[in-house]
């Protein structure tokens, strides 16, 4: 590591410390031409590759803006929101790749928010999966109540009436 000081190359680590819950290091180091010390941080870089063949850094904002964006007017909570999202980059960097296609970052998402949030799930699947027709709804809608064993009481195609 260069020192940013002298810019001599030659630097020590006086100690590290885990830091951003476990997805970064900080460094304390000391220049072994001027002495001065410094710190650094460190962390593994993932990238997502989209469909366009750009390359961007995995942001966990980004997932939780489109996720809120999904959530508009239903009740959830920001903190679940954060964890969902970290949850999120829990799956895609347990891939062990530095580079992630932006469609298995929209596939980490499905899961966590179909726990989360139903009609939330949807609004997002429709979008993640270009439903082109009331089918696609249907059969998301059926699924859902297939998976739930039938429960899917927040996720109705069929308006409700009233007696």
């Amino acid at each position: 590591m260069r020192c940013p000081f002298c810019k001599n190359d030659d630097t020590k680590v006086i100690d590290s410390r885990v830091a951003d819950e476990g997805q970064a290091i900080r460094r304390r180091r000391s220049c072994v031409e001027c002495g001065r010390r410094f710190s650094t941080v460190e962390s593994a870089v993932l990238a997502v590759v989209k469909r366009n063949g750009v390359t961007e850094p995995f942001s966990r904002e980004k997932v939780m803006r489109g996720v809120r964006r999904a959530c508009q007017g239903r009740h959830v909570a920001e903190d679940a929101l954060a964890q969902l999202a970290q949850q999120v980059e829990d799956t895609v960097r347990a891939s062990g790749s530095a580079e992630i296609p932006s469609n298995e970052v929209g596939l980490a998402i499905l899961g966590p928010l179909r726990d989360l949030d139903e009609v939330a799930y949807l609004r997002f699947a429709s979008v993640y999966r270009s439903f082109d027709s009331v089918e696609d709804f249907q059969r998301e809608i059926d699924d859902l109540k297939s998976a739930s064993g039938g429960r899917a009481d927040t996720v109705s195609a069929e308006p409700v009436q009233s007696s």
